[in-house]
């Protein structure tokens, strides 16, 4: 169906009550999925809407994301939303007995169109198909590339394999290994491989890998498909916003850095770097755009004699700004090393921003780990081998801040001065050793500050073996520090 926008000079269409609800909802739950959309861009969103074909989903989805989304890192939330928010909801997508019930059209006539009016071509016929039938559309559907043809046997698996049941408290993944499993996908793609081969002969090795690929995007187009058809079901069977709140997921700035899986470390990752610079554009315009300094008598005086003597304008001796030592002493014990490797990242990307940085890394032993980091392109790198090759086991490997900090204080603590800062990274749970907090305040005398940073909830400090109350007393402050985003308030605050 081709899909044309409005004819020149044409005004805008007024929205409907059931979309503009629609709307509404939708922005509910993006400003739930933690995007900042504020008024202002609610309503740019609305008139947007207005101004582009409706009937043309992928236009009207970019027409929403160009006013809504502000962050790259958050569009992948925006997706989500927009997909639940969005998707067909005909009574064909029921689970149970109701749907199955339902004659649905041939494969190639056009079904009814959504709110946003993306037509939808469903195999009806497909009902009667044997097993080894539909692996043989699902052959042919790849090896054309045929999208409408691809949607109906992904709506004719999901329907045989997925075992949906209503009200059942199941998550998508779930419905979707019980499809995959049945198709063998992989089977399907050797098999076009092995189909192409023989019908060209023997091809180069960049055309087989050309080949190869192509196809694999076809298979991996079909997996969305799959994805989208339980995706309907599960709309049609919870509701809208059951399902928008089931699969949100919070933004790469948000998420625990002590619970992230490996696909959100992996976003946690990509969103440090773009984060550095930004710290570091505002350390600097801080610095240069800080309070002035003490009276200058003698310049005010000299600017008076153009006013008759009198000092209308008084003048200012420039502060000259130094930029802060910082001291980095981080427990990679477990799960707080994700947090200390984090921090790590951070700190020495914005290194620039300070005369000096020093770091420290402990278990029950402690152990210097600065020239890690010196000279190296990949920080990555860095942290690995602070992880593998630094010394930080003195007795079991079990956390013991006591013993540590009291090696750092015998071995580093002359070199602190009232330029150095000191960050302290963990969550202070000491498995009842001694906590030797006397060395922390013999810190704070002589440092500029000291700052404790733990990555666990407020509310689990001082409880079983937490001893972060005992340090807290002798720092200059302690702080909550879960996320990146809350990493990014306590950095600002260091120069």
């Amino acid at each position: 169906m081709t899909v044309t926008g409005h004819p020149e000079g044409t005004p805008p269409r007024e929205l409907g009550e059931p979309l503009l609800d629609l709307l509404g909802g939708f922005i509910v739950q993006l400003r739930a999925a933690g995007l900042p959309v504020s008024l202002t861009e609610n309503l740019d969103a609305m008139e947007a809407v207005k101004h582009v074909p409706i009937e043309d989903r992928e236009t009207f989805k970019y027409a929403l994301a160009a006013t809504l989304v502000k962050h790259y890192n958050h569009w992948n939330a925006f997706e989500t939303v927009f997909e639940v928010y969005f998707s067909l909801r005909g009574p064909e997508y029921q689970i149970g007995d109701e749907a199955e019930a339902l004659e649905l059209e041939d494969d190639g006539d056009e079904a009814d169109t959504d709110q946003t009016g993306q037509g939808n071509q469903q195999g009806g016929g497909g009902d009667d198909l044997t097993p080894e039938e539909l692996a043989e559309m699902l052959y042919q559907a790849l090896m054309r590339g045929d999208q409408p043809m691809m949607r109906g046997v992904a709506r004719q698996a999901v329907k045989r394999y997925a075992g949906m049941e209503p009200g059942r408290p199941v998550g998508g993944t779930y419905y979707l290994y019980r499809t995959l499993r049945n198709l063998d996908l992989d089977g399907v793609l050797e098999r076009l491989l092995e189909q192409d081969q023989n019908e060209e002969g023997e091809a180069s090795e960049f055309d087989q890998r050309l080949q190869r690929d192509e196809y694999q995007s076809r298979v991996d187009q079909f997996q969305k498909e799959i994805e989208s058809e339980i995706r309907r079901r599960l709309v049609a069977d919870r509701g809208v916003e059951a399902m928008a709140k089931t699969l949100r997921k919070p933004l790469p700035e948000d998420v625990d850095f002590m619970h992230a899986s490996r696909e959100e470390m992996a976003s946690l990752r990509k969103a440090i770097y773009p984060l550095t610079r930004k710290l570091a554009s505002r350390l600097q315009r801080k610095r240069r755009h800080g309070r002035k300094g003490p009276l200058d008598f003698r310049r005010t005086v000299r600017a008076s004699l153009s006013y008759g003597g009198v000092p209308a304008e008084p003048k200012f001796r420039n502060p000259h700004p130094h930029k802060p030592e910082i001291f980095v002493i981080a427990d990679i014990s477990g799960s707080v090393a994700a947090f200390a490797r984090f921090t790590l990242h951070l700190v020495y990307a914005i290194s620039g921003q300070f005369s000096k940085v020093r770091s420290f890394v402990f278990i029950d032993g402690l152990d210097e780990v600065t020239p890690y980091f010196e000279g190296v392109d990949d920080i990555n790198e860095a942290v690995h081998r602070v992880n593998t090759e630094a010394d930080v086991v003195w007795v079991d490997g079990h956390s013991d801040y006591g013993h540590a900090l009291g090696v750092f204080w015998e071995k580093y603590g002359k070199d602190i001065g009232p330029r150095t800062s000191i960050m302290i990274l963990g969550d202070a749970r000491n498995n009842y050793h001694a906590a030797e907090s006397w060395i922390v305040r013999e810190m704070q005398d002589k440092a500029r500050q000291v700052y404790w940073l733990n990555p666990e909830p407020n509310s689990y400090w001082d409880t079983g073996d937490s001893i972060v109350g005992e340090y807290a007393q002798y720092c200059d402050g302690t702080f909550e520090v879960r996320n990146l985003r809350q990493l990014e308030a306590f950095v600002e605050n260091l120069a």
